[in-house]
């Protein structure tokens, strides 16, 4: 007798198959059901106990985290894979999880690199909220094609008594605001193609914790009605799951979408690679991503690292986009500049990593052995590294971090290192020196569950800090030129600050304008600046784009500074990083050099020479330019019973905020505002105090805006006395 094929063999089997992979993602706003559509997924395939898969209480299979448990949510995102059956062939799905909470979303920007295609689960009572347009920005941004899941139609049922022609209102209405979103975010020409169809199968519905789904072909193939599903809940609990499995099972519906609308490997690398590598697309190596080559040069990137609490060892996941990953083989890490040996090439076995002796491109996998970030481009050979992953939001909460024991510094240390590499959202300033460190994250709930993460499985004591506010720095008007020396006066530059075209500024932010030193001729990025307005003699002058900032260089025929250029952006670089008013980052500039008179002999003019004079031109321009503080602004929507409409509107007007629409649904009211960060410590305490427990609120966007004049000076003097700055500094 024939031993039976075990789940490893057969995924290690179908990982070859390249025609018949699906990488796909969920992606939702918070609580619309994704991991417990990713249970029900595992069990269907026997991963897990079917009994268990969607039971919160139980905990959800890919909560790795006592945190997520206590808490009823996703916090980080989780590998999953499986096989699927359709139409007679073997398809490998591998899955990532996400979690649907705005503090992590950093996980589902990661993700999204990762994989081609995304469920996108709405809640069927709910709607399309502010998280779902996020992670739809999030995946599009990637070029990773969406379908619809309309989840929780048990709610409609049971709670709502709707009929089945108020299910189909119901769902078309979804339907019509989720491909609005697609064709106002997505790139023109896959906006139209990439709309989802009720009648095509990209779009199915059903109860991802009751188990079932339905799509239109799949209801037509079995004869089902929307009738038919209102039914099932007059029946007994155990005569409607055996309908359910023999009549409309989850698995069987969503993956065979995944399979008919989701895109392989082969296919989607063709319009993905363009976007997320600019290499030579004509190269070798560009070929080989194009194509997918199992057999080409290695293209691996690292989406998610994980650290072993026990043995302290990194596993690194992510996409292998050409050649074929080996246990032992020699590698390059590009952003790391160094080489390094793979240990382990594994992939998972569900949610297990399990070891395989090699994989070939186009899967899902995770590697031992390398020591470096999230993001970092695996090769042979020193090659362009794939584009730097830019997350939706930026951190806009600090907070410092000690331990209560002296003699455990250097152990936090190491554990904030450990901290950012599992969690890049995080930003860490560790200064050795004085023993200040800072956590900034995107939000209070993010904080806590780090300081949370470090106390329990780190097992070190910790204390943090009231929250910091992040602010920005900015010029508001044209510096006009200004002429700055080195201190040992054989070197002058004349330079000017203005504010950066907001156009261009969104393009940075958008990821259509890459940050980063320009190399020689960026065809694609002169492109760009000339569709944004911006001429070509001044898109020719781009040298450096830095955290949202840009450098030109409009010198003529300056013999000597193709030997200082390189410290001269590294000063302005050094500014940027920390501002003339408060030392915060400055944002929304442009620096250009027009001139310099530079000594003959290199003695003269080293960095020491350089980086002053850089910065007391800056300080002078920002200064001539009215420098400004700006400050984080998020928009909300606040969902509450209409009773409590005058209690949440006097909130938000008590914390500077500003209403900008508000409208009622049924006995709800939706309130979309405007509120500074600063304002908004303790802010879900506050809501659900004056909702009774019942009001909620959703991030929509976040940006910078200047603080009012009038605060301006305050902001500024307490910043300044936090970090203790003198008077010159």
């Amino acid at each position: 007798m024939a031993e039976k094929e075990t789940s490893l063999n057969k995924i290690e089997r179908l990982t070859s198959n390249q025609a018949n992979i699906r990488n796909v993602a969920t992606s939702a706003h918070i609580h619309h059901g994704k991991t417990a559509f990713t249970d029900n997924l595992l069990a269907a395939a026997g991963l897990m106990a079917s009994k268990n898969a969607g039971d919160l209480e139980e905990g959800m299979t890919t909560w790795q985290h006592k945190d997520e448990q206590e808490r009823l949510m996703t916090v980080d995102a989780a590998n999953v894979s499986m096989g699927h059956e359709y139409e007679g062939q073997e398809y490998l799905i591998n899955l990532i999880d996400t979690p649907g909470h705005i503090d992590f979303g950093g996980n589902v920007t990661r993700a999204m690199r990762a994989i081609d295609g995304t469920f996108v689960l709405v809640c069927a009572v709910e709607g399309i909220m502010p998280q779902t347009e996020t992670v739809l920005k999030q995946a599009l941004r990637e070029r990773v094609k969406p379908v619809l899941f309309i989840n929780k139609v048990d709610r409609l049922i049971k709670e709502l008594k709707v009929t089945p022609q108020q299910m189909q209102e119901r769902f078309a209405k979804i339907i019509s605001e989720f491909n609005t979103l697609v064709l106002q975010i997505a790139e023109t020409e896959l906006g139209d193609k990439w709309r989802v169809n009720v009648a095509e199968g990209s779009v199915a519905f059903g109860s991802a914790r009751e188990n079932w789904a339905l799509s239109v072909p799949f209801m037509k193939k079995r004869n089902i009605s929307f009738g038919d599903i209102i039914k099932i809940y007059e029946m007994e609990e155990n005569e409607r799951k055996d309908w359910v499995w023999k009549n409309a099972p989850l698995n069987e519906v969503v993956l065979d979408m995944a399979v008919k609308h989701l895109p392989n490997p082969l296919e989607a690398q063709k319009y993905r690679i363009p976007k997320i590598w600019r290499g030579d697309i004509d190269s070798k190596l560009g070929q080989d991503l194009i194509t997918c080559n199992p057999n080409g040069e290695l293209a691996f990137v690292v989406t998610r690292i994980v650290i072993d609490p026990r043995s302290g060892k990194e596993l690194c996941a992510g996409r292998l986009y050409s050649g074929t990953m080996r246990n032992g083989m020699e590698v390059y890490c590009n952003n790391n500049k160094k080489k390094s040996r793979i240990q382990q090439v594994l992939v998972y076995n569900g949610i297990k990593p399990e070891q395989l002796e090699s994989v070939p491109a186009g899967n899902v996998l995770a590697v031992s052995g390398i020591n470096v970030d999230v993001g970092e481009t695996i090769t042979l050979v020193e090659q362009t590294p794939f584009e730097e992953l830019k997350h939706i939001f930026q951190p806009v909460i600090t907070k410092s971090i000690e331990v209560t024991k002296p003699q455990d510094l250097p152990k936090l240390i190491e554990v904030l290192r450990k901290v950012g590499k599992e969690d890049p959202s995080v930003k860490i300033e560790i200064n050795e020196e004085t023993g200040e460190n800072l956590l900034s994250g995107m939000g209070e709930l993010h904080l806590e569950i780090i300081e949370g993460r470090i106390k329990t499985e780190k097992g070190l004591e910790v204390k943090m800090g009231n929250p910091i506010i992040v602010y920005r720095e900015t010029i508001t008007k044209d510096s006009g030129e200004i002429e700055s020396r080195t201190p040992n006066g054989h070197n002058i530059f004349f330079l000017e600050m203005m504010p950066l075209e907001e156009n261009v500024y969104e393009s940075i932010e958008k990821g259509e304008i890459p940050e980063g030193r320009l190399k020689k001729k960026p065809e694609d990025i002169w492109k760009k600046l000339s569709e944004l307005g911006i001429s070509n003699d001044e898109a020719r002058a781009y040298r450096d784009i830095y955290k949202g900032n840009v450098f030109e260089d409009q010198t003529r025929g300056l013999v000597l500074l193709s030997e200082v250029i390189e410290s001269i952006i590294d000063g302005w670089r050094l500014v940027v990083d920390n501002g003339p008013l408060a030392k915060e980052p400055l944002m929304k500039t442009k620096f250009i050099l027009h001139d310099a008179k530079l000594h003959v002999d290199h003695m003269h003019r080293g960095p020491a020479q350089i980086y002053p004079a850089i910065r007391l031109g800056m300080f002078n321009a920002m200064t001539k330019g009215g420098a400004a503080i700006l400050e984080p602004i998020q928009t909300h929507l606040i969902e509450s019973p209409v009773d409590y409409m005058g209690s949440v509107t006097g909130l938000v007007g008590s914390k500077r905020g500003i209403l900008i629409d508000v409208e009622q649904k049924g006995i709800d009211v939706f309130i979309k505002s405007r509120i500074p960060v600063s304002e908004m410590i303790g802010w879900s305490n506050d809501l659900r105090s004056i909702t009774e427990g019942r009001g909620v609120s959703s991030l929509i966007t976040q940006d910078f805006k200047q603080i009012p004049r009038e605060l301006q000076e305050n902001v500024v003097r307490k910043i300044r006395e936090r970090k203790g700055l003198s008077e010159n500094q």
